[in-house]
């Protein structure tokens, strides 16, 4: 790889997210392109459409340099999609797709094949099963019962953990079912399951007669989808009591409010949104997709102030950067090209959110914070219109201009212009905060390679401890164990309250920031609610009920440890605390002789790669059991080391080691893999079969050693590098590696 100019102003972490996952690399896997030939090849590709409008070649190459400029100030980057592939032989540049799902076994298998077609090509996908007839529903063809819309999810589930995408990103869904489908109750809890739809994010389609069933405490109809007859009712109030205790378990389903979204759909007789993509962030309809761009609103800060006018300039030239994509896009289905041309959406949205503030030392949980999101937000919807609408001029409407909303008021290139997406990789390349959310961190530490941890310290927070006079390494550590800075009596309270972290804002407060850019927003937000652990089913249902109330289009909440906890109880039984009887004999484990031998094998989990040794005494006896996970660290790494030890007791206690493999073989967590052609359910799981294999003849060796990691995240430790994945913009990143569960 060539040396990077200065020209290109990304730091050493940013750089390697780009070569790790951007740049492209030859056959062998060799990186074959600088970040500057990255960014000139997609300033040159998406600047030469504007060829196609008559645009001389001079103004197309003075454009390319605009689009260069733009992309590596990081002023605006465009989404991941058309970063890798823009300019290549792919040529597939959108992040966002909704397809359709009906009633029929040609339309299901059609939807699971296109969903393929678009996870290889690099984009996510969501989808209503609200059409399809529920559970016990006749067939006609076959006289037989339907299995409902949850059992066919797992076909869909299946067909993207079976695709691969080159090691640059991840297959990822939205399954969405009407809270008034028959089978609403079995979809609420479909991921009690741990095993189940880890490819899958899960909302309910809320309606506004639902909530009001809600508010008034009474009954609502189910409605079946084929037959459109009334099945059965509800109470509301028990259905929407379910949706909250799940959310408060594990986070999911979110939900959204399908009638709101509808309310601002642009093209209504175009059709119904029924889904958006997995994020939640952009609602489509079938067939439609959207490409998004993001600009980095700390580059907009001069004098403690917002530059508005080079924020402008930005914005027209996201605006043509993101309408120019949409002509030189490969799509991957021809109906997708058809639909997304006709619309023409596009989805501007922002990241250095809590950056912009942190500079101009607002706090983010503050009444001027929400003045200035929608004084910030409002001016870049308007920009984004009138840029639109300048285009519209010189290249006409989008096709369906007369069937939108628009017809006969103003006359607009795209349906939609704004969304506010997840930024997780973008804004590591960007070296700013993720979309709208707080700081994740103050201070934290970044798994740079194996055995290699470095402090990473937030620029703006080391230049003010500097400058006030409180900055030690020591402290920084320190702060970097918490991430917040709540309980350092050092730092001043002035500062606690600017640079305030996701878990400092009360979930409430979270919400009215969601709702404050969502009125300046086309499509919609994409931000996750933070609670603590403490919070209360209660809580969350306050977080909904407000949501609701500030319009917001849907809300996703994530409770601190809320699915590790569910790992842990997996299985768990109250403790004993009865004392053993007197008579009972006391076991003395064997003590380790001088020598001892054994193999490690190697096995993957969704934690990471663990090893795991198993030795003999001088007997040919199994003697112990020794783990060593490979880049994880944390919980993943200390856990392993823990049930290691305690094998090792039972061993030599003299416990066969077929009851030990029996009690922990099958122990399931929400990060599963699989592994030369056998799913590995948990790190235990993984411990007991590779026990297991040292327990059959002939089989001794180094075992499985495939370098597959699971394509399923968690949070916890980072299946790539072992650093810490944080929910943001209702998703999950790894800050360390890029690493996302999100396509």
């Amino acid at each position: 790889m060539k040396s990077t100019s200065p020209a290109v102003g990304l730091t050493p972490n940013a750089l390697k997210v780009l070569e790790k996952r951007y740049l492209k690399k030859d056959e062998e896997g060799k990186v074959v392109e600088t970040p500057e030939d990255l960014f000139r090849r997609v300033a040159k590709t998406i600047a030469r459409a504007d060829m196609l409008y008559g645009k001389a070649e001079a103004d197309v190459m003075l454009l390319e340099e605009e689009f260069y400029a733009m992309m590596t100030s990081t002023e605006f980057l465009p989404n991941s999609p058309t970063l890798m592939n823009a300019g290549r032989k792919l040529g597939q540049l959108s992040a966002c797709f909704v397809l359709p799902v009906g009633d029929s076994m040609e339309s299901i298998f059609d939807a699971v094949k296109h969903t393929a077609i678009i996870h290889k090509s690099g984009g996510g996908t969501g989808f209503s099963f609200s059409n399809l007839r529920p559970s016990g529903d006749i067939v006609g063809s076959t006289k037989g019962v339907s299995s409902g819309p949850v059992s066919f999810m797992t076909v869909f589930d299946t067909a993207t953990e079976a695709v691969k995408q080159g090691g640059t990103r991840r297959g990822a869904n939205m399954g969405i079912l009407r809270v008034d489908h028959p089978d609403i109750l079995g979809f609420i809890t479909a991921k009690d399951d741990n095993s189940r739809f880890n490819n899958f994010n899960i909302s309910i389609a809320i309606t506004d007669r639902f909530m009001q069933a809600v508010k008034d405490d009474t009954d609502y109809e189910l409605v079946n989808p084929r037959t459109k007859n009334v099945i059965r009712s509800l109470r509301a109030r028990e259905v929407f009591d379910l949706i909250v205790n799940h959310a408060w378990k594990n986070g999911e389903p979110g939900i959204v409010f399908i009638d709101r979204i509808n309310a601002s759909n642009p093209t209504p007789k175009i059709g119904e949104i029924e889904s958006t993509n997995p994020c939640g962030e952009q609602p489509l309809l079938p067939y439609e997709s959207c490409n998004l761009g993001s600009i980095n609103l700390s580059k907009f800060v001069t004098d403690n102030s917002v530059d508005y006018l080079s924020l402008r300039k930005t914005v027209w030239k996201a605006v043509h950067f993101l309408d120019n994509v949409i002509d030189v896009n490969k799509y991957p289905i021809q109906k997708i090209a058809e639909m997304t041309r006709s619309n023409r959406k596009i989805g501007l949205g922002v990241m250095g959110w809590a950056d912009m503030l942190i500079m101009m030392g607002i706090p983010y949980n503050s009444e001027q914070a929400i003045s200035l999101a929608r004084d910030v937000m409002g001016f870049i919807q308007k920009e984004a219109k009138n840029a639109s609408a300048s285009l519209a001029e010189d290249r006409g409407v989008f096709p369906n201009h007369q069937e939108s909303i628009y017809d006969g008021k103003v006359k607009l290139r795209n349906a939609t212009v704004t969304t506010i997406a997840p930024t997780g990789t973008l804004s590591i390349l960007a070296s700013c905060s993720s979309g709208v959310e707080p700081l994740f961190a103050v201070s934290f530490v970044r798994n740079v390679m194996e055995g290699t941890k470095l402090l990473e310290i937030n620029p703006h927070f080391e230049k003010v401890a500097k400058e006030r006079g409180f900055w030690s390494r020591e402290l920084m550590e320190r702060i970097a164990e918490k991430g917040s800075l709540h309980d350092f009596d050092e730092i001043p309270e002035d500062v606690k309250a600017v640079f305030a972290t996701a878990h400092d804002i009360n979930p409430m407060e979270h919400v009215a920031m969601q709702a404050a850019f969502q009125d300046f927003v086309d499509n919609a937000v994409s931000k996750t609610v933070n609670f603590p652990y403490s919070a209360t089913p209660r809580d969350v249902e306050d977080v909904y009920l407000l949501a609701y109330q500030q319009n917001c289009k849907g809300v996703t909440v994530y409770r601190d440890g809320s699915r590790d906890e569910q790992v842990l109880s997996t299985g768990k039984t109250a403790a004993k605390t009865t004392a053993p009887e007197p008579t009972q004999a006391k076991i003395v484990p064997r003590k380790r002789p001088d020598a001892i031998i054994g193999e490690t094998r190697t096995m993957n989990t969704g934690c990471g790669t663990i090893y795991v040794t198993v030795n003999e005494d001088e007997h040919g006896h199994l003697f112990e059991l020794f783990t060593h996970m490979g880049k994880a660290g944390g919980c993943a790494s200390s856990q392993a080391e823990a049930i290691g030890r305690l094998v090792s007791l039972a061993l030599r206690s003299n416990i066969e080691p077929d009851v030990i493999i029996k009690q922990l073989k099958g122990i399931t967590c929400h990060n599963q893999t699989w592994a030369n052609g056998g799913k590995i359910t948990s790190c235990s799981d993984a411990i007991a079969k590779a026990l297991e294999k040292y327990m059959e003849k002939g089989t001794k060796g180094n075992g499985n050693g495939g370098k597959h990691h699971g394509d399923n995240v968690f949070i916890g430790a980072c299946p790539e590098c072992g650093g810490a994945v944080e929910h943001e913009g209702g998703c999950a990143v790894c800050h360390s590696c890029g690493f996302t569960k999100c396509a």
